[in-house]
């Protein structure tokens, strides 16, 4: 039996959108040059922009969206639910307490 040639490879039936894209997209999806987006990188994940996959190095283009949009939690109420709770604010001691009483008796006067 003889071949005539390479098989043919098969018509692609419908278009995949990645799920996971190269940094260099992640960058034109925020209008960045892949430069300006390395150079923000460590502020944006300080900010916590979701990480790129440790084997691949692809980021996941939906958790860049939804990152993008939980900035704007007011126009996207259905993601306000996914922020980390606010950390509550640090309780004052007895003696701090104390003494703000006693700044208050005094009119704002520190003793």
């Amino acid at each position: 039996m003889t071949r005539s040639g390479p098989p043919k490879p098969t018509d692609i039936r419908f278009k995949v959108d990645p799920g996971d894209v190269p940094p260099e997209k992640v960058a034109r999806r925020m209008h960045l040059s892949e430069a300006q987006f390395r150079e923000c990188l460590p502020r944006l994940l300080a900010r916590g922009f979701p990480m790129p996959d440790p084997d691949t190095g692809m980021y996941d283009l939906e958790a860049v969206d939804r990152w993008r949009h939980r900035r704007h939690a007011s126009l996207f109420p259905e993601l306000a639910a996914t922020l980390p709770p606010e950390p509550a604010p640090p309780a004052k001691s007895l003696g701090a307490k104390f003494r703000e009483e006693q700044e208050a008796r005094r009119g704002g006067r520190a003793a």
